[in-house]
């Protein structure tokens, strides 16, 4: 399976992928606790995060995503760890998945394209105001590999300051990279070809 890698400012993102213990522990319960804040509001619960569940996710959350082996990358903003959550992830592009990409709703169909020097074009979606009113701003970055679908997704918990973070977000989303543990000899045959600039 492939990994993914990036290469995030340090002076505007914190990993939360690889931080164990008490490194990071502060910028991952911010933000678990701002993702529960989110997903109650978008149920109707008019109630924030539980600091408790907050806490016992935040100790949880390295171990999963290092079982995840690669395949998922975790940021948080600096300066404020509950303003904006970026996870990057690679998944088998299977039937069943782009059966359920090409189902969702019309809204997600307003993308416009997105150029990496990694992945070549793929496609970018901001929607800085949902209709709901109880959904976050969010953005997704899109890319069809053929075999894998490479996607970040970018959670802001605030409407008004949504706009000064998604250009930081566009930045770290060209960074993301797909890499293969193919040893020399391994694959004969294959030819890879870097995408165009």
């Amino acid at each position: 399976m492939p990994r993914l890698q990036a290469d995030a400012d340090p002076t505007l993102w914190v990993p939360v992928t690889e931080s164990l213990g008490f490194k990071g522990r502060r910028h991952r319960k911010a933000a678990i606790r701002m993702l529960l804040s989110q997903a109650n509001t978008a149920v109707g619960a008019e109630r924030p995060g539980s600091g408790v569940a907050a806490w016992a996710m935040s100790q949880a959350a390295p171990f999963l995503m290092r079982r995840a082996a690669g395949r998922v990358l975790v940021w948080v903003w600096k300066a404020d760890p509950e303003l904006v959550v970026t996870m990057a992830q690679v998944q088998e592009a299977t039937p069943q998945l782009r059966t359920a990409r090409a189902m969702m709703p019309m809204e997600y169909d307003d993308t416009e394209s997105f150029r990496s020097s990694h992945l070549g074009v793929g496609e970018r979606l901001e929607m800085a105001l949902p209709s709901d009113p109880r959904t976050p701003p969010f953005a997704t970055y899109t890319w069809d590999t053929g075999t894998h679908f490479v996607t970040v997704t970018a959670v802001c918990s605030d409407r008004e300051r949504f706009g000064t973070v998604i250009g930081s977000v566009d930045d770290l989303a060209r960074t993301v990279r797909v890499v293969d543990d193919l040893a020399v000899g391994e694959a004969p045959g294959v030819l890879r070809i870097e995408p165009k600039n």
